[in-house]
């Protein structure tokens, strides 16, 4: 990664922090941002492949392996994303006999 593209990057993630550090909480839906993460690491794994694969046609074996593995720790990451939990929000918020907001149960994405 460039020194540059590394900033660029360090201060879109700052800038995103503090946006969503300054928003209110309960407006913040993890389902939508479990999906928004989902799309760009599946995009970014793709580009790893066609990477891989434009490195393997010019013959470069080292550069396609660096890019085949980047893409595959990719696809390991949208499986521990793709496993997390999320609660989902009370379709009525009323509480059943244990306590808990009906319709509140886990989503697995």
């Amino acid at each position: 990664m460039t020194p540059l593209h590394d900033l660029r990057l360090r201060l879109l993630v700052q800038q995103e922090s503090e946006r969503i550090a300054d928003g209110q909480l309960d407006e913040l839906d993890l389902s939508v941002v479990q999906a928004r993460c989902l799309c760009w690491l599946a995009l970014l794994a793709e580009a790893h492949e066609e990477q891989a694969g434009d490195a393997e046609r010019r013959g470069d074996t080292e550069q396609a392996m660096g890019w085949f593995a980047d893409s595959m720790r990719l696809r390991d990451v949208i499986q521990v994303v793709s496993s997390i939990e999320i609660p989902l929000p009370a379709a009525n918020g009323e509480e059943d006999d244990s306590g808990d907001l009906s319709g509140a149960g886990p989503l697995a994405a």
